[in-house]
């Protein structure tokens, strides 16, 4: 099949799996035959006659009556296997099926006919068949208090009710929807083989699913994010954030404001270090202090600006000019005591990278003037460009 586009066949194109895959597909540039319980028997039949690829995903898991399993997860199957029998239409068919079927309940004992019919219809026929034995799944659009735990405590927590947890230490396995989608895509160019597999995140408790959506709320106050080199954590935080209330997206940050400007922390994480914008007025000067461990990167984004540094127990000051035309980052090391300085006419706002959050009892901050008044007037009597070129020269300063 190689790279062509396809007509392909989704079966529950409305549902949590079924929206995903279906906007993976159009995304992929594939016709995509959406097959809901809105759909005629007569457009049915159509899509079975010209499906390339069919992916079940259709099922029952929450009926009124068990029958309702049956007829919704075996009888469906059934019924897609005979119309594309009928249209001798060979295409392959992917079946979601679920690990269910090792016990002994309605749900599984339906599905696990699902997959019995789909492989007499291998058997018997030779069809090409891929069956998806999937665990609880996690993501974004999963319908809430419905089939997906984890979509009903990123609604709840999100909307700041209460989660009630029965039993706060039982574990559940879980699946991410991308990553099923992706091996589903998968099989339209690289046949497999028949029982597939995804990838499955180690068994987790209630308890700790709820204390991360907690977290994941609280960052807004806090501003702290967590460690996203754990997938699940940060595959859990994107899925939280996707159940937020329109009118929740946005939130307010607290700016510490004065007659210089603004400063303004807007996240920071326990290893990568904090982000702020710090706004500066004309003609002011923020800064001369240095650090012992505290490393920095200044992004100026609007405005012109020098930026000084003077070696601890050294005199000769070293100066960079930067605009926010430049997409320039200056680096501050440690051991540097340092200044900015707004030298244009508008505001200057400065994006500032810190590789650790800032800790009140250990500020590691020591103020130290980097340039005396005779450096900076003759620093400002000689620096009329405004380039990357030296400034004169001047044996204490110097300009890059």
């Amino acid at each position: 099949m190689g790279e062509s586009i396809m007509n392909v066949l989704v079966t529950g194109a409305n549902g949590f799996v079924g929206k995903n895959m279906v906007a993976s597909l159009e995304a992929a540039g594939h016709r995509v035959l959406p097959y809901t319980r809105e759909t005629t028997r007569e457009t049915f039949d159509l899509y079975c006659r010209q499906a390339d690829f069919v992916f079940h995903l259709a099922g029952v898991n929450r009926p009124e009556t068990e029958a309702e399993f049956f007829e919704g997860n075996a009888g469906l199957t059934e019924r897609l296997l005979s119309t594309l029998t009928s249209a001798e239409n060979m295409a392959p068919v992917v079946l979601s099926s679920s690990v269910q079927v090792e016990f002994d309940n309605p749900y599984g004992q339906s599905k696990l006919e699902a997959e019995r019919l789909l492989l007499r219809e291998h058997e018997e026929n030779g069809r090409r068949i891929h069956i998806f034995r999937l665990p609880n799944l996690f993501g974004k659009w999963g319908r809430p208090n419905y089939n997906s735990v984890v979509a009903t405590f990123c609604d709840r927590v999100a909307h700041h009710q209460p989660v009630d947890i029965h039993d706060p230490d039982k574990t559940i396995e879980l699946a991410y929807i991308d990553d099923v989608v992706a091996a589903f895509m998968n099989l339209l160019e690289t046949p497999g083989t028949i029982f597939q597999e995804v990838a499955t995140h180690e068994p987790i408790t209630l308890k700790r699913i709820a204390d991360l959506l907690y977290a994941f709320r609280n960052s807004r106050c806090d501003l702290s994010l967590p460690e996203f080199d754990d997938v699940f954590v940060k595959q859990l935080y994107s899925t939280y954030v996707s159940y937020l209330p329109v009118d929740a997206f946005a939130y307010d940050l607290h700016k510490h404001e004065d007659e210089r400007g603004s400063f303004t922390e807007w996240v920071r994480t326990p290893d990568r270090g904090q982000v702020s914008v710090n706004v500066t007025k004309p003609g002011v000067t923020k800064g001369n202090h240095w650090h012992h461990t505290k490393t920095e990167k200044f992004l100026v984004v609007s405005g012109e600006a020098k930026i000084h540094f003077r070696r601890v127990g050294e005199e000769a000051v070293h100066t960079f000019f930067v605009t926010g035309e430049m997409a320039r980052v200056v680096d501050i090391p440690v051991g540097y005591t340092h200044s900015i300085e707004n030298v244009g006419i508008t505001d200057l706002v400065t994006v500032m990278w810190v590789n650790e959050p800032f800790d009140p009892a250990h500020p590691d901050t020591y103020f130290m003037e980097v340039q005396d008044e005779a450096t900076q007037s003759h620093d400002h009597r000689r620096d009329t460009s405004r380039n990357h070129s030296a400034i004169g020269r001047h044996p204490k300063t110097r300009t890059i």
